[in-house]
């Protein structure tokens, strides 16, 4: 979905340990857990678990990462303000927009390295 005020969208994370890279938005948005469960971390080392029924609030601007650390599936419905067109994707590492970066994807603990998962 995608309107001019506000944009949402599903995660769908099939493996457990499969997870995205650190990064931000520009954006408010909300997760709210649907099945699985889902840690999010922080760059203090801190994190936080979502489990189904749960839902998180991530400010524009605040570093995080998903993670499906449950033993199945993990689905997060998402939803941001604002255009889906105007958002920006900021990597932790680099502090820029990785938007348009086709390797932004992704990836599975075990598999550290071995490449990529779906997206």
């Amino acid at each position: 979905m995608n309107t001019r005020k506000m944009h949402a969208w599903v995660h769908y994370y099939p493996n457990p340990g499969d997870h995205d890279e650190l990064h931000c938005h520009n954006e408010d948005q909300v997760f709210t857990c649907f099945e699985g469960e889902c840690t999010m971390r922080f760059p203090d080392g801190t994190s936080s678990v979502l489990k189904p029924g749960m839902a998180a609030l991530i400010t524009g601007g605040s570093f995080y990462q998903l993670e499906n650390s449950g033993t199945g599936h993990m689905i997060l419905m998402g939803h941001r303000s604002g255009n889906q067109d105007n958002v920006m994707i900021i990597d932790y590492v680099t502090r820029k927009d990785i938007k348009n970066d086709v390797k932004a994807k992704v990836r599975n603990r075990a598999d550290a390295g071995a490449g990529e998962t779906t997206s």
